[in-house]
């Protein structure tokens, strides 16, 4: 019992993560779950208590990135960006797709993912019908760098965040070393994407009807600038770098609340406390499951070192799992196993859960959500499409940040 419930328990809340019945929140579902693991024994209230301590510090990191991305979306951040997309795309799709690289790219490494999927790709799709051009190739674009361009920061991403808890690297190391693996990985997703949309960025672009340029939102702009140091500082001194992202959430929430742009309350709905509290439940209904069998399993299949090859087998193995019982769980489930091995083991499954999602719909929250905005905006995202570019840009992308970040480990170290 204590072996079956944990797993029947996760793919429940997994699949209620993926359907959201009744538009409730994950947590709905995922807190009861691990209240029940507790009452059962089939993880230990010290160990709860462990895994809840173990999670909290990152839990809080992401509430202040997520507040703080919403807060640069208020000043006008992403309409900022829509316009300087158009002015420069205007006539040239492939342009577009470029500029849309680049932001969606620089906003997942610096806001997270979760920005560039729910901030950005509205503004992409307005973009697209302002120009007249089609949109696929860019709201393609958004999903796959929410993933894959989240792997630089410990802040793109929550897997990262938790990996670089495991690491123990430096802000500093970390950004280091995942720097080569992540130009790769964007090159990759670059190219691929423009010869599987030819046909679409063929079909070309007007110019966009004259209008005043946004105003540049320099606060904001200055605020994230200053935050970025910040990581870097309060690493150096053993400082949670959620004490930067914490600073920079509170800078723009006092000029927000004091423009009256938005409220206390708005402020508390921009942390997602319902997210959060789910990211807790999973976190202590994966350990269960980890406790119970699964980390003896997956034992046996997890390669031991930092060699190429061992490399290779790690993002490989954490992809699959990704795509079978998506990343978050993944990753909770591979750090333990893989911490031992170095920091390399650790940023080689970091590639594999965050580069493997593109995959399949099911691979990351950020995925699905994305699916949800695509389907808002009446546009149809096809099963084969999807997968289809996922088996052209996953493979190779991992190879090549896998090889990259073997190199990396070589030339920076640990």
């Amino acid at each position: 019992m204590a072996e079956v419930l944990p797993v029947a328990l996760l793919v429940v809340v997994l699949a209620c993560a993926v359907v959201r019945p009744w538009g409730w929140p994950e947590a709905v579902v995922a807190v009861p779950a691990a209240a029940l693991v507790i009452a059962t024994g089939a993880v230990s209230l010290d160990a709860a208590r462990e895994e809840a301590e173990r999670l909290g510090p990152v839990v809080g990191f992401l509430a202040a990135v997520l507040v703080l991305g919403r807060l640069c979306a208020d000043e006008g951040l992403f309409h900022a960006c829509g316009a300087w997309m158009a002015r420069g795309g205007a006539g040239r799709p492939r342009r577009l797709l470029a500029q849309v690289f680049v932001i969606a790219s620089s906003i997942t490494a610096v806001l997270s993912l979760d920005a560039t999927v729910v901030l950005l790709t509205p503004v992409v799709f307005a973009t697209a019908a302002r120009l007249g051009a089609r949109p696929k190739p860019h709201v393609y674009a958004c999903t796959h760098l929410a993933n894959t361009a989240s792997l630089l920061l410990p802040v793109s991403n929550l897997t990262n965040l938790l990996a670089f808890a495991a690491s123990g690297l430096s802000f500093s190391r970390f950004a280091a070393l995942m720097l080569l693996p992540w130009l790769v990985a964007i090159g990759v997703e670059y190219v691929v994407l423009r010869r599987f949309f030819a046909t679409d960025l063929d079909a070309g672009a007007q110019a966009p009807l004259a209008a005043e340029p946004p105003e540049l939102p320099l606060f904001a702009l200055v605020t994230v600038a200053c935050t970025l140091p910040g990581f870097v500082v309060t690493s150096a001194f053993g400082i949670n770098p959620a004490w930067a992202a914490a600073a920079g959430a509170l800078v723009l929430a006092g000029r927000a609340l004091a423009r009256r742009r938005t409220s206390p309350a708005g402020i508390v709905r921009a942390a997602a406390v319902p997210f959060l509290a789910f990211v807790l439940a999973l976190g202590i209904v994966v350990r269960a499951v980890v406790d119970n069998g699964l980390d003896r399993a997956l034992g046996h299949l997890v390669p031991g070192g930092a060699s190429l090859p061992a490399l290779l087998g790690l993002a490989a193995l954490a992809a699959v799992l990704a795509n079978v019982i998506n990343n978050l769980p993944a990753v909770l489930v591979l750090l333990p196993l893989t911490a031992p091995s170095g920091p390399g083991a650790v940023l080689a499954v970091l590639l594999g859960v965050n580069i493997g999602p593109n995959l399949t719909y099911a691979g990351s929250l950020a995925t699905l959500l994305w699916r949800r905005i695509v389907r808002e905006h009446d546009t149809d995202v096809q099963l084969g499409e999807f997968t289809r570019l996922g088996l052209y840009t996953v493979p190779a992308a991992l190879a090549g940040s896998v090889v990259a970040l073997w190199g990396a480990l070589h030339l920076i170290g640990t």
